[in-house]
């Protein structure tokens, strides 16, 4: 809106010097410059007409075009890797699979974008990918600058990793220490505020992506190895001697993740967050991959989410009635997918009773009992 205020503004301007030059210009001169004129008001106008007219619809050139394309990783396992198939596989492939799931009727419908920590922020701004689903912690000025985040599907924290034989206990005690940190994260501005905060003197050792680091650690080029826990869990497990490993105590931040879309797509924004909705609402409701109702079942909220009765709004989103059968069939609900990637079927990290947990495991309606788990209805 602005720019078009800009542009009018101009215009006015261009119009007052030309009516201005023409007291001083014969009669061939002034129409030569009020036909130069009209045709400069004809092109601005054009212009403005232009700004007002919709960007093309994501959804729809996902759709034309036949596959979906995530900007992820392959070096992480439970979240981003390559199983011995050389499948990607993981916990952020599987929110991609659940969209692709939903936009094409086809949970393999998808391509991997391979990128660097450092690549995240300019490849969504960019454009150039359908969503960003890479461990990406939400934060206010990501939130402005690079994309929208959609959903919260997983809470961390970050803590450190340190070998046994250092003999500590406590992050507190890495005091002068040197902390391997991959660079351009927000793992390595928390890192610097924590040793600002408790006077440690630590020193940030960095690298661009997380195998460098990981490298770095266990050929003993830094003393320490800081990432969200969940990922120094996932990561450690690949380690040939684990045991020797610890760790520490000391969660140091709050790290929500999710999936990111570019700016600037309203329907697109609402259809990624309605599939992680539908991931989640499926496992509240008890239904798995393995038993996706396709009549109706006489329980209201199960019949609605699956298309059976009712709608919340999938017309309007440009989805399926059904989307929900296809996403669940495809995929999994959450439970399933945190299952295989995260829990004891992936890298095993602890769920019950912590913030991944679902909301609705809660004992009680009035007390929060229960996960963080949890999305904006679906009706």
């Amino acid at each position: 809106m602005f720019r078009k205020w800009l542009i009018l503004a101009g215009l006015l301007m261009a119009i007052s010097l030309i009516a201005v030059g023409c007291a001083t210009v014969d009669t061939t001169a002034l129409e030569n410059q009020i036909s130069e004129r009209d045709a400069k008001i004809a092109e601005l106008e054009a212009m403005v007409m232009s700004m007002d007219e919709p960007a093309g619809s994501r959804l729809q050139a996902v759709q034309d075009r036949g596959k979906l394309i995530c900007a992820s990783r392959n070096d992480v396992p439970g979240y981003g890797f390559l199983d011995d198939a050389g499948n990607n596989v993981g916990f952020d492939i599987d929110l991609c699979r659940a969209v692709a799931a939903a936009v094409l009727g086809d949970a393999n419908a998808f391509e991997i974008r391979l990128i660097t920590a450092a690549e995240r922020g300019p490849t969504i701004q960019s454009g150039e990918v359908d969503l960003l689903v890479r461990t990406v912690t939400w934060t206010t000025s990501r939130d402005a600058q690079w994309g929208n985040y959609t959903q919260t599907m997983f809470y961390d924290g970050q803590g450190f990793l340190v070998q046994k034989d250092l003999g500590i206990s406590s992050s507190l005690e890495l005091k002068d220490a040197t902390v391997c940190v991959t660079q351009g994260t927000t793992t390595e501005l928390n890192l610097q505020d924590f040793s600002n905060q408790n006077d440690l003197n630590i020193n940030a050792l960095t690298f661009e992506d997380t195998d460098a680091v990981v490298a770095a650690y266990q050929s003993q080029q830094c003393d320490a190895f800081t990432n969200d826990r969940s990922q120094l869990a996932a990561i450690s497990s690949a380690f040939e001697n684990r045991d020797a490993h610890v760790i520490l105590p000391e969660t140091i931040s709050e790290e929500p993740l999710g999936p990111v879309v570019p700016h600037g797509d309203e329907q697109w924004f609402d259809v990624v967050k309605t599939v992680m909705a539908i991931l989640i609402y499926a496992e509240a409701y008890s239904v798995t991959s393995d038993a996706v109702p396709t009549e109706t079942t006489g329980d209201t909220k199960v019949d609605r989410l699956f298309g059976l009765e009712g709608s919340f709004g999938q017309e309007t989103l440009g989805l399926s009635q059904t989307v929900a059968q296809d996403v669940i069939s495809g995929v999994g609900n959450y439970g399933e997918i945190y299952e295989r990637n995260l829990g004891p079927g992936g890298i095993n990290l602890p769920r019950e009773g912590g913030r991944n947990a679902l909301w609705a495991d809660a004992v009680c309606s009035d007390c929060p009992k229960g996960g963080q788990i949890y999305s904006a209805p679906l009706r």
